[in-house]
């Protein structure tokens, strides 16, 4: 990174940093500084919070490049161009400003109004909470020509801060590994942190950010010179607008720096993101307030100018419908209703809102006419729709419980009348809900059967969907009711709405149209966890007239690995008396501890090479930089690629590569070569990275702990037969082929193949059933992909499916 300081005059040093003491609470009560730390939460805002340091400083002009790492030993660094922390003595504390930053609550220039005027840190505990919370953190700074270092294990530094360098850059770069006595997960979502990245980039013009995920290559770079102009487009990508060109402003009031992007497409959702300091606020506040108001005046002005026959006739919701737009509040001690910042509430911005996008959309109307004659006819069309709307509402809201009982073959109702201990089952067809309405429990399970595949409403204007027979039935039991008007969450019936489809490529279709009505018609149902998705058996496995239900694949591998052992018997050598039950189930244990992680590896490299990864030794990760070593290692896995049905199957080979490792040291990389007919049809580089990775390392624990166990004298004996078993996954196998053979496997396609008791006992017992819960972690990324999938343009969607259609699973052929 090369250094950038567009602001000299504006110094960062010690002098900057104000002291407010008390660190020894961030361990002990973790979940107040950093959110929850049991889901995932906590453990990602440690990134967010290094993060916002290097945007902070991008802020205040000081940097443009910032580097994210996510390591495979589960660490995290992030790296900036910016100034450098401070490294001079602190005035008061008789050690470094950066000891002082990493060691002490509320260190930090965002409590000194002359170091950022502008700042999106939690209140400045940031760095020193994450620092707290890792039980190793490695603090790199570049600065006055030199590069400094300091570390620290659990918060507490191992030395002072040390000059170990010289360097020409400017910047800082933190890396550090959460604590596993804190977080219960300590596993990083790629897409997570890369979603927010973008995020950055886009309300932050000019800056890019990196970012590499050590553990599978993934890499991304993120950079908009059109800042939030380039982020309304983006989220528009899969949809047509009706301005083509993204309208958009920035201007700066009493200090306030507010930028909206807008853009109409011909969609009829609303999707209006606010953003205040970076932050997004999903419950808006006085920024969205303004918007609003702004946008409703305005429009409504140039429709009465210039059309006197629909004076008064649009409302601001006609005017918002298909509008996608970007309000970003840039300002000093911003206010909000609460810690997590999900509304702003400062007054004095909803005036400066208003007053900024009224001048500017005024000017924006004037000097595009043939624009403005679009989007008002669709503001047009969206009040008569409106109105339709209106009239079929009334024909769908639910008056009263008699009602719902004139729906014949449709809703079976519960006996319960409290909401909070019901539950409506949402099946597909007639013979599926005949089944759930004799299965069921009566008194607080309601079963709604739908007829075929419910109408996509992404392609669908509101008055449409009302006439639709299906959804207006789902409307209507459900009782919330629709629309801006109609909608009321706290009249829904049932607490629980459970999507239970069928196992296939139609169940599938429908529960995520189900899925995109609940989420486009009444997002709060899935926001208050009120929707869960069945998850119906699989298999049926009968053995002597008794049946077992397994969920998946797993489960059934898992049962007939298991069930083999009863009839078997393992003789790792002839000379040794049988292993023992309890070490036979370690053993099945063991294969499907990494069966997960095997599965995971494949979705990237060939599998006959990730399942040659149990038969070798593990790769000389410390031995990278010797060709000798390496190609040692390659030339054990060539040999399981040379077996003759590998080598007419799948023309495998292996090849040694020279590269430069992450930290610049050049070292020796498998390549594994797919060739057809003798031509190389593709090439799949085994990183470093790989073999130093937890999964690889499981691999290589479990593929050491059994080579030395099985000889090549081992056997099975199954039913006064000797089987050869030259390994754990050999062992697996031959159980699994073994207990097929004593059982009958029936692969359910619909619920409708199972009998009423059958379906109570595995899908619908609240003591037996397994429901996932649907949430949305990523709004923005759940919008784009109901989009993708489920709207007019092909040409993503394709893209889509060519991007992840190795990660499918229990394809229907």
């Amino acid at each position: 990174m090369t250094s950038n300081s567009n602001n000299p005059a504006s110094s960062y040093d010690s002098s900057n940093i104000k002291v407010l003491k008390g660190l020894d609470a961030v361990r002990k009560r973790p979940g107040m500084y950093i959110g929850d730390t049991d889901d995932g939460t906590g453990l990602h805002h440690l990134v967010y919070e290094v993060l916002d340091n290097s945007i902070d400083e991008h802020l205040a002009g000081h940097c443009d490049h910032v580097e994210v790492t996510i390591h495979a030993d589960g660490a995290v660094t992030v790296s900036d161009n910016g100034r450098g922390i401070p490294v001079d003595m602190h005035p008061e504390e008789n050690r470094s400003a950066a000891e002082v930053i990493m060691t002490v609550l509320h260190a930090g220039g965002k409590f000194d109004d002359d170091a950022y005027k502008v700042s999106g840190g939690l209140h400045g505990v940031g760095v020193s909470v994450v620092n707290a919370l890792s039980q190793k953190l490695e603090l790199t700074i570049f600065k006055n020509n030199k590069r400094y270092f300091q570390s620290y294990q659990l918060g507490v530094p191992d030395a002072p801060l040390d000059i170990v360098g010289e360097s020409d850059k400017s910047g800082t770069s933190v890396y550090f590994k959460p604590c596993h006595d804190i977080f219960a997960i300590t596993e990083y979502n790629y897409q997570q942190i890369s979603a927010r990245l973008r995020e950055l980039a886009f309300l932050n013009a000019g800056i890019k950010i990196d970012i590499h995920d050590e553990r599978t290559d993934a890499k991304e770079t993120f950079f908009y010179e059109g800042g939030i102009r380039s982020f309304v487009a983006y989220l528009n990508q899969s949809k047509t607008p009706i301005n083509t060109d993204v309208f958009a402003f920035s201007t700066v009031k009493n200090d306030i720096t507010v930028a909206c992007a807008l853009q109409w497409q011909d969609g009829y959702q609303e999707n209006v993101y606010c953003f205040t300091n970076n932050i997004k606020q999903k419950d808006g506040g006085t920024h969205l307030a303004g918007f609003r108001s702004s946008l409703t005046r305005v429009i409504n002005r140039y429709i009465e100018s210039h059309d006197k026959k629909a004076k008064g006739a649009v409302q601001g919701e006609d005017i918002r419908e298909g509008l996608t737009a970007i309000i970003s509040v840039k300002m000093f001690e911003p206010k909000f209703s609460s810690q997590t910042k999900d509304k702003l509430v400062s007054s004095e911005v909803k005036a400066i809102v208003e007053s900024s996008l009224a001048e500017a959309l005024d000017e924006y109307l004037l000097e595009n006419p043939k624009v403005a004659k679009v989007i008002i006819q669709k503001v047009l069309d969206a009040s008569r729709a409106r109105e339709a709307a209106k009239r079929a509402r009334e024909m769908t809201r639910r008056k009263n419980s008699i009602e719902l009982s004139n729906l014949p073959g449709k809703l079976a109702d519960c006996q319960e009348q409290d909401p909070t201990k019901c539950e409506v089952f949402i099946v597909e067809g007639d013979s599926a809900g005949g089944n759930a309405k004799q299965g069921r429990d009566r008194r607080s399970q309601a079963i709604l059967p739908l007829k075929g595949k419910i109408l996509n409403v992404e392609k669908a204007r509101f008055d449409k969907m009302l006439a639709n027979d299906e959804i207006g039935t789902l409307i209507k039991a459900l009782g919330c009711g629709i629309g801006k008007e109609g909608y009321d969450l706290s009249k829904l019936r049932y607490h629980k709405i459970v999507i239970m489809t069928d196992a296939d490529i139609d169940g599938a279709h429908i529960r995520t149209l189900l899925l995109t009505f609940l989420y486009r018609q009444m997002p709060d149902i899935i926001e208050n966890n009120h929707v869960y998705i069945a998850q119906p058996p699989l298999y049926k496995v009968t053995q002597k007239k008794h049946d077992q239900y397994m969920i998946d694949d797993e489960a059934l591998q898992k049962f007939l690995a298991y069930g083999a052992i009863e009839n078997t018997e393992l003789f790792l050598a002839p000379e040794t008396p049988p292993v023992s039950r309890m070490q036979m189930e370690k053993f099945c244990q063991m294969f499907s501890d990494v069966s997960d992680v095997m599965e995971r590896a494949a979705h990237y490299y060939p599998r006959e090479f990730v399942n040659a990864l149990l038969l070798v030794p593990a790769f000389p990760i410390s031995d990278k930089t010797n060709e000798a070593a390496v190609r040692g290692w390659c030339d054990r896995i060539s040999t399981l690629f040379d077996a003759e049905a590998l080598r007419k199957s799948h023309g495998l080979s292996i090849d040694v590569q020279l590269i430069q490792d992450h930290h610049g040291t050049s070292c020796y990389q498998p390549v594994i070569n797919k060739h057809l007919h003798n031509k190389l049809m593709a090439s799949y580089p085994i990183k470093p990275d790989f073999f130093e990775s937890a999964d690889y390392q499981l691999i290589a624990k479990i593929s050491d702990e059994s080579a030395h166990l099985f000889t090549g004298e081992s056997y099975l004996m199954v039913d006064q037969t000797k089987k050869p078993i030259a390994s754990l996954q050999q062992l697996i196998e031959t159980l699994d082929k073994t207990m097929r053979k004593r059982v009958t496997i029936q692969r359910y396609k619909g619920l409708g193949e199972m009998s009423p008791d059958q379906l109570w006992e595995t899908t619908m017992d609240p003591e037996n059933r397994t429901l996932y819960q649907v949430n949305i972690d990523d709004a923005i990324g759940a919008d784009q992909l109901f989009s993708v999938l489920m709207g007019d343009h092909v040409a993503p969607r394709k893209q889509f499916i060519e991007t992840n259609a190795h990660l499918a699973e229990n394809i229907d052929t």
